[in-house]
Order: C-alpha cells, then sequence, then structure tokens
C-alpha cells in the first residue's frame, strides 16, 4: 500500500505539472481571445483539471457507480491526451523565445557596453506554434474517435512459454489457453465475438483457463453467448474462477435474495458452458499418471473497493504432494499481497482485471498504460523469484466502447520443463 501511495503522488504531482505548463501556453493562442489570460478562466482550469485529477483516483479507490467511473476516466482521458500532444509546441517555443533572447544578450555585449540597446521586452509566444499545438492535440482525438472501436474485437493471440524446475516429464509441452474478463454485457457483434473463441480454438489448447469477470452486473447478460463460449473446449478441461463483477455488487437489489439469485445463475452459465468453476478450490490435473495442481479462488483485490470473497487457505489445502501448482485468482493484486508473502508453493498465478485500462502503448519490448500506476502489474509476464504472474488484458470491454493501444487478448502458454529465465524484476 505504501508503494501504491507514493505512485499517487507522483502521478498526481506530474499531472499538476502537466496543466502548469499547458495553461502557460493557452494565453499565446491569439490576442483576441483574452479570456485565457483571465484570472476567473484560470480559476476554472484549475477546478477541472483537480477534479479530474481526483476523480482518476477515485474511481480506483472508491466504490461508485460505472457510469460516473466511466465519465471521469473518459474526460480525464481526452484532456490529457489533447495536453500531451499540445505541450511539444509550448516547449519548441519556449526554445525559440531562448535562443532569440541569448542571441539579443550576445549581441549587445559584442557592441559594448556603451552602446545603447533598446531594452528587449519579453518575447511573445508563437501564435502559429501555439495554434499549431492545438491542432495538433485535436487530431488524435478525432483519430481515436474514428479508430477505437475497430480495436474492440481485434483480438491477439500472445503465446508465452512457461518454465518450470518440477514440472513433471508428461506435463512438458502442455499448452494452456488463457482468456478474461468476457464482460458479455458490453458485446453488441456476435460474429466477431465468435471470431475470437475461433482463433483460441485454432490454437488446439490442452487446457483453457477462464479467469473471472464474466458480465458486467447481471446474469442475464450472458444468455446471448451462451452458445459461443460453450465451444471453448480442451481435452484436459477448461477452469474457471469468478471476478469482482460476477457478484452482483455493482446493482442495485430489492432484496438479498435476488442478489443471490443472480449470483446462482452466474456459477449456473459456467456450468451450463462446461467450465469446471474453481471456488475456493482445486483439482488434480493428470497426464499418464503424473499430476500437477489447478488451484481457483474467488475475487480477491487489494484495493478496497474491490472483494475479498478468495480463501487461499481452502484452495491449497491437501495440494502439498503436487510438484507444480496453478493458481486462477483475477485480480493481479492478489499476487503481491498474498501470494508472494504467503504462499510460496505457488509456481504461477493467472489473473485478469486491470484491462490495460483499454488504452497506451504496448509492443513486444515496451507497454504502457495510465493503470501501472495503480497496479504493478497489469499487463503480460512478471517473475519474482521462483514464482510467475501473466496478467491477461481481456477478452471484452467495459465502460468505454473502445480499445486504443490494448488489444483484446488470447494467451496461449506452453509449459516447459525447467529453470524460468528472469524476464522483469517486479
Amino acid at each position: 500500500m505504501k508503494g501504491q501511495a507514493l505512485h499517487i503522488i507522483f502521478l498526481a504531482t506530474a499531472l499538476l505539472l502537466i496543466d502548469l505548463y499547458a495553461l502557460s501556453g493557452l494565453g499565446g493562442i491569439s490576442k483576441k481571445w483574452k479570456f485565457l489570460k483571465t484570472r476567473k478562466f484560470r480559476m476554472w482550469y484549475w477546478i477541472v483539471s483537480i477534479l479530474l485529477i481526483a476523480g482518476l483516483i477515485f474511481v480506483v479507490f472508491v466504490k461508485m457507480g460505472m457510469m460516473v467511473r466511466l465519465a471521469f476516466v473518459v474526460l480525464f482521458f481526452i484532456t490529457f491526451l489533447f495536453k500531451i500532444c499540445y505541450l511539444p509546441f509550448i516547449l519548441i517555443d519556449d526554445i525559440r523565445r531562448a535562443a532569440v533572447s541569448l542571441k539579443g544578450r550576445n549581441k549587445k555585449t559584442e557592441l559594448g557596453t556603451e552602446t545603447q540597446i533598446p531594452k528587449m521586452n519579453s518575447i511573445p509566444r508563437s501564435e502559429f506554434l501555439m495554434k499549431a499545438g492545438i491542432l495538433a492535440g485535436a487530431v488524435p482525438l478525432a483519430a481515436i474517435k474514428v479508430t477505437m472501436k475497430s480495436g474492440l474485437y481485434d483480438y491477439q493471440v500472445r503465446k508465452v512459454p512457461l518454465y518450470f524446475p518440477n514440472l513433471p516429464k508428461k506435463f512438458d509441452g502442455i499448452k494452456i489457453g488463457q482468456i478474461s474478463d468476457i464482460h458479455s454485457g458490453s458485446f453488441y457483434n456476435k460474429k466477431a465475438v465468435l471470431g475470437g473463441v475461433e482463433m483460441l480454438m485454432r490454437e488446439k489448447a490442452d487446457v483453457i483457463f477462464f479467469t473471472g469477470d464474466l458480465v458486467n452486473m447481471l446474469s442475464s447478460e450472458v444468455k446471448d453467448y451462451l452458445d459461443i463460449f460453450a465451444k471453448v473446449k480442451a481435452p484436459l478441461g477448461v477452469y474457471s474462477t469468478l471476478g469482482n463483477h460476477d457478484y452482483g455488487d455493482y446493482s442495485t437489489w430489492p432484496n438479498a435474495a435476488a442478489k443471490q439469485k443472480n449470483f446462482h445463475e452466474i456459477v449456473g452459465a459456467h456450468k451450463t458452458m462446461g467450465y469446471d468453476l474453481l471456488m475456493n478450490e482445486h483439482r488434480r490435473l493428470k497426464v499418464d499418471g503424473e499430476e500437477i495442481g489447478i488451484l481457483g479462488i474467488e475475487n480477491w483485490g487489494e484495493l478496497s473497493r474491490f472483494p475479498k470473497y478468495g480463501r487461499m487457505d481452502l484452495a491449497v489445502k491437501d495440494t502439498d504432494d503436487l510438484p507444480v501448482k496453478l493458481l486462477l485468482s483475477h485480480d493481479p493484486s492478489h499476487w503481491r499481497a498474498q501470494v508472494l508473502p504467503e504462499y510460496p508453493q505457488i509456481d504461477a498465478m493467472f489473473s485478469g482485471h486491470t484491462h490495460g485500462m483499454q488504452m497506451g502503448v504496448r509492443t513486444e519490448h515496451f507497454q504502457w498504460s495510465p493503470v501501472e500506476y495503480i497496479y504493478n502489474e497489469w499487463a503480460g509476464h512478471y517473475q519474482q523469484g521462483h514464482q510467475q504472474l501473466y496478467v491477461n488484458v481481456g477478452y471484452g470491454f467495459l465502460g468505454i466502447a473502445g480499445r486504443v493501444g490494448i488489444l483484446p487478448e488470447i494467451t496461449i502458454f506452453e509449459l516447459k520443463a525447467g529453470a524460468a529465465p528472469v524476464l522483469k524484476k517486479a
């Protein structure tokens, strides 16, 4: 939690500095726009900026309605992107002004102090550069509006080797598929959703994991997609767990019985699709007489607004003899908060939850998203000592009907016997 607090302080400070610099350039857009230099405009600029920064922090730590969270995230992202594109033009003009000012001082020195040179007034910002900056900030916003929906169903297959020193020989080369965060209530294109499932099935995984968030809020959301996700099959089984959205905690219910009914229907949906739902329990995966453990717990999130229903003590019970233990746990914060310090017998954990915030940059060797200031582990493969974690950025989407740079993911793991190479410092 201390590390998270430092990240939040750093993020807020950086955003405020960006706002300060952006505001310094707005006054140079045009002499006709005098209101940009008024005290009233500056006051409202800071009020809006501080509210958006505070809102971004609150949506992570405070339980609130989905639409309120969505509004804060969308507004923050739009304004932040505009500022980031605008700032280079302010910097270029500042460098230009500094060069002109330095040139003027050097010229004065060359002529001698006795020569009278008119005193230079402060160099005004270039109106052209400021307007160019405004245009530069507007272009990516327009591009995002056009392209963000195209990323919703642009499923990416990522292949990741997982090394385990104690892996039984019969499991060497076994393929595991993972999808996460289906969020069926957000879908509107069944053909595209089916296309992603067909991509997964073409990989011919021996085992498949689904790591939670089947719906947004209601069990009824998945009814139209049960037939599609029932096509997810694997010779050694499909194992699943629950995410924070699967409990109905984000809806208003007339009574406790209605909420419980919704939850039972979610659990029933896993059974209907043929998934083996693990709720604080484990299964022994057997191949030719050799075994490894598949453990799954209910949602356990470190942040206060996410539920802690998971019981690791129940999941690990009677698993001491298993040479390799693979854990399905929806929220990646669980790994650092509880698994690493308390359960060293867990070899690898599979998570989702973050969605990579559905916006950012992700390439083979680099990734960035605003969500990294909240979660230490938010996308991809991590390792600390002999323990590993993989965070899938999600099959579906939530809130914002779009993905920019962080595309929906289908992960294929190949289990390998041997020492795990150091991939990334956790």
